[in-house]
């Protein structure tokens, strides 16, 4: 273990270092948000096919408690992007849970229901202000290629950003803006008004979840129409409405999923040309069993939550 860990220390001292520029793009509830802009390495292939390579756009994970967008796990995914030929930027949201105390019972469990939304609504509105930063702002991205990309918590935001644009209910954005396409790590869409549904075709979407996620529903928790409905969910809902998407299910895995953006390179990459830039409109239902994949043990709501 002790030489894994020392391997991987090497492989990151030997990337060269990212070059970014950071920029304030919001002020919301006093705090000022900022995002980080990193362009695709000098010389480095930034087309597919003739079609020019989108930028991710990242949301970090947390629980709505904790998270930063630049720290190094993330930070070795964006190099590789960066020398891969995509742009990167990642952004700050704000975190609505954090401070809050979840309480027990059905009022406790009411009340979380309420702060969670917020959470996710914060984020999405953080999200939409990051898009119109950069269709007003000339700081290297081209605002019609994004992909919207994020983790646990950012991927809940990520999905539910797509929600409300295909709803005609997202914050006000460009005319006609859509993201080109949304990869969701662990992600969901948080209710209190019943199960969500997407009225209209979204963008290519893909799905990475674990089957035994206890921290992000992989299919749903929900009781009196509030709750979590998860990947899972989602691809039942649009495998009857005829919405292409990809879903990929880790058997047995938990939120380790959330986590998988270095792992899970081929896939992604195969989304993106294949889905986003080539505009295929495919369906992949698969179920993924991996023992190489990494895991970092189980983390349950009440492990976040109630410490």
């Amino acid at each position: 273990m002790k030489k894994l860990t020392a391997f991987f220390v090497l492989l990151l001292l030997a990337l060269p270092l990212l070059a970014q520029k950071t920029y304030q793009f919001a002020t919301r509830d006093t705090l000022n948000l900022y995002l980080d802009v990193y362009q695709p390495v000098a010389g480095s292939l930034t087309t597919f096919e003739g079609h020019q390579k989108p930028t991710i756009l990242f949301v970090f994970g947390g629980g709505f408690i904790q998270g930063e967008r630049n720290n190094a796990f993330q930070k070795a995914w964006f190099e590789r992007l960066t020398q891969n030929g995509y742009g990167v930027v990642a952004i700050d949201y704000r975190l609505g849970m954090k401070g809050f105390k979840v309480g027990k019972g059905l009022s406790g469990a009411l009340k979380a229901s309420e702060q969670f939304l917020l959470s996710q609504e914060m984020g999405v509105e953080d999200v939409c202000s990051t898009v119109n930063f950069l269709a007003s702002n000339n700081v290297g991205v081209d605002v019609n290629n994004l992909v919207l990309a994020g983790s646990s918590a950012g991927a809940i935001i990520s999905v539910a950003t797509e929600y409300h644009i295909v709803n005609g209910t997202a914050p006000e954005l460009p005319e006609g803006f859509n993201f080109k396409g949304v990869m969701s790590f662990a992600g969901a869409v948080i209710s209190t008004t019943g199960k969500p549904e997407f009225l209209a075709q979204p963008c290519p979407i893909v799905f990475f979840h674990g089957t035994e996620d206890q921290a992000v529903a992989y299919e749903k928790y929900a009781h009196f129409g509030r709750g979590i409905w998860g990947s899972a969910y989602f691809d039942k809902q649009f495998d009857k409405k005829g919405y292409h998407h990809l879903i990929y299910r880790f058997d047995g895995r938990t939120h380790d999923v959330a986590a998988y953006m270095s792992a899970l390179w081929e896939e992604e990459m195969n989304f993106l040309e294949q889905d986003v830039m080539l505009g295929k409109a495919r369906t992949i239902d698969a179920l993924v069993s991996d023992a190489t994949l990494p895991t970092w043990g189980n983390v349950s709501l009440d492990s976040i939550y109630r410490k």
